[in-house]
């Protein structure tokens, strides 16, 4: 047996295991307070092996803290793992008959809760790290809470450094909480100056300052991701060539034997450059410099697309407490932080649980495969969002998860979207294929070509151990038939069962305007852009899709053509035929576009006449009304007629409905000229009840028999113009209109020149005429010019 080293929490041990006791049929719960370096993870759960009778079960928020957890607490017992001793996690399993203390990350035990719901054997459930608030780690909680309530034996046991207990504590019925001081060393800190160096850069730099401090220790680098993580590896080559380190990446989508490489002892100094995996749960022995970048890569959900979102957000507070820790834990610990102090103190205390930021379809299909129709029957710490909760619940019916399907989905070690892709695939014969698809997606490994079928032609003669290793591990669960030869249409056809809600359509226009990629038309509505060379191929789904801040549209990474007739085939459902009428602006005329629909998308679209009348006619009107009517009736008589109305006190003469009765069974604007002569009567027709003629004539007759024309003009009198000998015979000045008004009469000369305007003919022949007389005898000696007309 490995002696051990005497670390803070031991001296607690008594009170764990006093507050544990589940004797006398009372529930026994405890939340443990334990600082970094207290030893919590490899000395609390062997010790409830002395407590209990049954399985003590730890969960672990990352698979590489399950392993070297049980490998350290597996060598303090003098045995191997797979002895007292085990582990579980995605495609991997060492425990044996004797194996009592068993540790394994959270969605393993969501599964084993499937085919065991109570758990038999099992007497404690410890959740390690429990401040990292993953999705599983809050399932694992809500699930383990229900079934205390009828096993209230069960000992739960909640441990983080950083945890905000008094909430977690209530939630276990007011628990008690516990508190350990950590071993933590005396750390060194140093907060950088806001630096505009690109991130690699400026972990160089620090890398740089650390070496010539004389830091004679290992060194561990804090960054957002695996991306990030490769281009500090290049910039940092020459100075680790010349400082003799030897550098190793740490991220989940490595190996596991390349994950322990780097946590591994050696005999050479080590600059490991790590995302949040080595933020917590373990000791990396001979670390004593960290150096923080202050970001993460944080998964996220996005309620206006749908899409999932992946952005670099600063960490918490805790969290930067969480990785300064490692440099202190096998003694004193120099920490550069490259940020400033101030944006620390700005940072809030917790990071969010990602319950209420993330996708829920995993959480929920576990819950119907469970019969739990809906988290609201579950107790919470946290409450799911109703509105993720409706995406999800909306995702899963569309993946047909129900009943027998939802644990035939649960079981597959995927999200529900590939683990549909694989089991379809395997029906259609191509689950090999579809087991490397699911693979490259799941990993995170960057695809080879942003067409699926290229990358998956790349997958086929790759050698990327991680990937490599995943799709053995795979096909090992899901036991595919043995592929003759590759099939595209079927594999295709079974990632779009996958993602039926990601189809889109390219737009006509090709190229975006900055010439980065094509921009397609989403089915959920809206625009995304494809990344790099995508294949060919009109519609296409979105496999590997993301809706980011930083960018205007949500991106593409990754397509598949698929072709609509299979929309047809595969979800007739949601196909839909939609007749909409179009205004054609060349051609000048109505059109019904009918439209074959996929959702928001179009999927076939033919032209023709309309043959609804009314609905024709009605845009018909409008689109003319917009043009103007001068287009279609004399302009001066259509103003006329809007004269008359105004002398007559009538209501401005509404143009729409008549002319949408004129414009019944017609389509377009030349149709609509030939038939316009009828407007304005028919407009007439609908003006004072039909008395507009009487209210305000186009015409009166004169003493001569002869018809003269009223005019009209908006804001002035009506007038009417002739021969001055037309109007002899007549005395007084004719009166029209609701209020009689007189006329303005213009009075002509042979000529038709006027020689007077007036509204008073009586006064005009009396003081006027005889000096007018004279005058046009005098010009005109062939007309008769009586004394007294």
């Amino acid at each position: 047996m490995k002696s051990k080293i005497a670390l803070p929490v031991d001296t607690l041990l008594p009170r764990i295991l006093k507050a544990l006791d589940a004797t006398e049929g009372r529930s026994a719960n405890l939340v443990l307070e334990a600082a970094p370096g207290a030893g919590k993870t490899t000395r609390v759960p062997p010790a409830l092996l002395d407590a209990v009778p049954g399985e003590v079960l730890v969960l672990e928020p990352r698979r590489i803290a399950a392993r070297l957890a049980a490998r350290r607490v597996a060598a303090e017992l003098g045995e191997h793992p797979g002895e007292t001793v085990g582990y579980q996690v995605r495609f991997e399993e060492v425990a044996g008959p004797r194996t009592r203390l068993r540790f394994l990350t959270e969605g393993v035990l969501t599964r084993r809760l499937l085919s065991d719901p109570d758990l038999r054997g099992v007497d404690a459930v410890v959740l390690d790290e429990f401040h990292e608030r993953h999705l599983d780690s809050d399932l694992a909680l809500a699930l383990l809470r229900r079934l205390q309530q009828r096993r209230p034996s069960l000992r739960l046991l909640v441990m983080s450094a950083t945890l905000d207990s008094a909430p977690v504590a209530r939630f276990l019925g007011n628990c008690s909480v516990l508190r350990s001081e950590g071993r933590l060393f005396p750390l060194t800190v140093t907060n950088q100056p806001y630096s505009p160096a690109p991130l690699e850069s400026q972990v160089a730099q620090a890398v740089e300052m650390l070496l010539r401090e004389g830091h004679t220790g290992d060194m561990l680098v804090f960054l957002p991701g695996a991306a990030e993580i490769r281009r500090a590896m290049r910039t940092c080559e020459e100075l680790v060539r010349r400082a003799e380190l030897l550098m190793l990446p740490l991220h989940g989508s490595l190996t596991p034997e390349e994950q322990d490489r780097a946590v591994a002892p050696s005999t050479r100094r080590k600059l490991i450059l790590a995302t949040n995996v080595a933020e917590s749960s373990i000791t990396i022995d001979g670390v004593s410099a960290v150096i923080d970048s202050g970001l993460a890569r944080i998964a996220t959900w996005s309620p206006w697309t749908g899409l999932p979102t992946l952005e670099i957000a600063r960490i918490s507070k805790a969290s930067a407490t969480q990785r300064a820790g490692r440099a202190g834990r096998t003694g004193p610990g120099r920490v550069i932080r490259l940020y400033p102090a101030e944006d620390f103190q700005l940072r809030p205390d917790h990071d969010t649980p990602e319950i209420l930021r993330g996708d829920l379809s995993q959480l929920c299909l576990a819950l119907r495969a469970m019969n739990i129709d809906h988290p609201e029957q579950l107790a919470w710490l946290d409450p799911p969002p109703e509105a993720a909760v409706r995406s999800a619940e909306s995702l899963l019916d569309r993946l047909g998860a129900h009943g027998e399907a939802a644990q035939q989905l649960v079981r597959m070690p995927l999200p529900p979207r590939l683990a549909r892709v694989v089991l379809s695939a395997k029906e259609r014969g191509v689950g090999e294929d579809a087991c490397l698809v699911a693979a490259l997606l799941a990993s995170g490994t960057p695809s080879p070509h942003p067409d699926l079928l290229h990358a998956l032609d790349s997958m086929r003669r790759g050698t990327d151990p991680a990937l490599r290793q995943h799709v053995e591990q795979l096909r090992r669960t899901v036991r595919p038939s043995r592929q003759s030869a590759p099939n595209d249409d079927a594999l295709l056809q079974a990632i779009l069962t996958g993602f039926p809600d990601r189809v889109a359509r390219r737009r006509t226009s090709g190229k975006t305007a900055t010439g980065a990629g094509n921009q397609v038309l989403l089915s959920s509505g809206g625009s995304a852009e494809l990344t790099g060379e995508p294949g060919d191929g009109e519609f296409l789904v979105a496999v590997d899709a993301e809706d980011r801040k930083d960018k205007p549209l949500p991106l593409i990474r990754i397509s598949a053509r698929i072709e609509p007739e299979w929309l047809l085939d595969l979800f007739p459902e949601r196909i839909e035929e939609r007749i909409d009428l179009m205004w054609n602006p060349r051609a000048e005329r109505v059109e019904a576009v009918s439209r074959l629909v996929y959702e928001e998308l179009v999927l076939q679209e033919s032209r023709h006449v309309h043959p609804d009348p009314q609905r024709t006619a009605e845009l018909l009107a409008a689109r003319a009304l917009d043009a103007g009517m001068e287009r279609f009736v004399d302009p001066e008589a259509l103003a006329q007629l809007m004269a008359r109305a105004e002398f007559a006190g009538v209501t401005a003469p509404d143009l729409a409905q008549p002319l949408r009765e004129l414009c019944h069974g017609l389509a377009s604007f030349a149709e609509l000229r030939a038939e316009a002569t009828h407007l304005l009567p028919l407009l007439e027709r609908t003006l004072a009840g039909g008395r507009l003629s009487d209210l305000a004539p186009t015409s009166l007759r004169l003493p001569s028999g002869r018809q003269t024309r009223v005019h009209y003009e908006s804001g002035k009198p009506p007038w009417i113009a002739s021969r001055l000998q037309d109007f002899f015979g007549m005395r007084e000045t004719p009166r029209i209109g609701p209020a009689r008004a007189p006329v303005v009469v213009h009075l002509l000369a042979p000529n038709h020149r006027p020689v007077q305007m007036t509204t008073d003919l009586a006064g005009f022949w009396e003081r006027l005429y005889p000096q007018v007389r004279r005058e046009l005898m005098r010009r005109y000696p062939r007309h008769s010019w009586p004394e007294k007309p």
